[in-house]
């Protein structure tokens, strides 16, 4: 059984930071294709971060304009765990993050049940 477990979420000030961790069971991070999306209240889920399956993920990161130059996205292999890191918040990036995890071969997805971030003063 595939399990996306978010954590990291929570209240902070503008300007602020917060780092998010997802951990996975069930499947090896860096065999899939993963990535952090957001859903604000009335609006559509977005893509925050990718970062696809493989050793060179690093260098093919994707981000979304609004979030380029103040989130990073990473994963640790050995704790089977990706991250996003979050700097100089603002409250248009107040959202729900869920983890997201699809299967290089198969496509399979698979969602985490997503952490709060509320950015306020």
């Amino acid at each position: 059984q595939v399990q996306l477990v978010e954590s990291g979420g929570g209240l902070v000030q503008p300007g602020g930071s917060l780092r998010l961790s997802c951990v996975a069971s069930g499947i090896i991070v860096s065999s899939n294709d993963m990535g952090w999306y957001r859903q604000a209240p009335g609006k559509e889920r977005e893509l925050v971060a990718t970062m696809p399956a493989g050793v060179s993920a690093n260098a093919d990161t994707n981000y979304a304009d609004s979030v380029k130059g103040r989130f990073t996205i990473s994963r640790d292999n050995a704790k089977n765990t990706l991250y996003l890191q979050m700097n100089g918040l603002k409250p248009e990036d107040t959202a729900i993050y869920y983890c997201n995890a699809v299967g290089r071969l198969t496509r399979r997805t698979f969602w985490g049940q997503g952490t709060q971030v509320t950015v306020s003063s």
